[in-house]
């Protein structure tokens, strides 16, 4: 039984997280939540939940969500960042900011206002 437990828990600590960019996407009007993140599934979740209890960072975002509707934003994976082949690099840091920025540009050129954290 010990075994089985040190087994499970060893391979939860080899398990990645996906990591990139999340968008918060308002469909009333051409503006962006950008973030960029080692862990998507729990920034996205993290982000939905500090939006509905009314304690997000970013008060730009967190006002217009409280004047617009949970139901006029999507919340969007804009990129995946893949692992690099090099099993020794683990931190992302500067490829997040860097995905990050060009993702500023892309939207911007679309003609989108963006916001990042």
């Amino acid at each position: 039984m010990m075994d089985r437990k040190k087994e499970l828990k060893e391979q939860y600590k080899q398990t990645r997280s996906d990591m990139g960019i999340v968008g918060i996407r308002s469909k009333k009007e051409a503006w962006y939540y950008i973030e960029g993140t080692q862990n998507l599934r729990a920034t996205l979740n993290g982000i939905r939940f500090k939006l509905e209890t009314g304690f997000f960072p970013c008060r730009e975002l967190l006002k217009k969500w409280k004047e617009q509707g949970e139901e006029h934003f999507t919340f969007e994976v804009l990129e995946q960042l893949e692992y690099d082949k090099d099993e020794t690099k683990t931190d992302y840091t500067d490829d997040l900011a860097l995905l990050l920025m060009e993702w500023e540009e892309k939207l911007e050129g679309q003609g989108f206002t963006v916001v990042k954290r």
